[in-house]
């Protein structure tokens, strides 16, 4: 079953995409600033301003997501 049909699975893809996406541009701010008029770009700028901002949030739903991959 992929991603896209699965509820848990995709609550997962949207969540590692803020996470890595908060990250590179914490390491490389100048990629994504510099290229966020790109549509594809775009998104992953967003995710990284979703993850700075909520950050508290975030990380508590990456523990609640990993006690539930586990529990599952």
């Amino acid at each position: 079953m992929t991603a896209l049909f699965n509820f848990q699975s995709l609550l997962l893809v949207i969540l590692l995409t803020i996470c890595t996406s908060t990250y590179l541009h914490y390491v490389f701010p100048g990629i994504i600033d510099r290229n966020k008029d790109n549509y594809v770009v775009n998104v992953f700028w967003k995710c990284a301003r979703i993850g700075e901002r909520l950050s508290p949030y975030v990380s508590l739903c990456c523990v609640v997501m990993a006690v539930l991959v586990f529990v599952s």
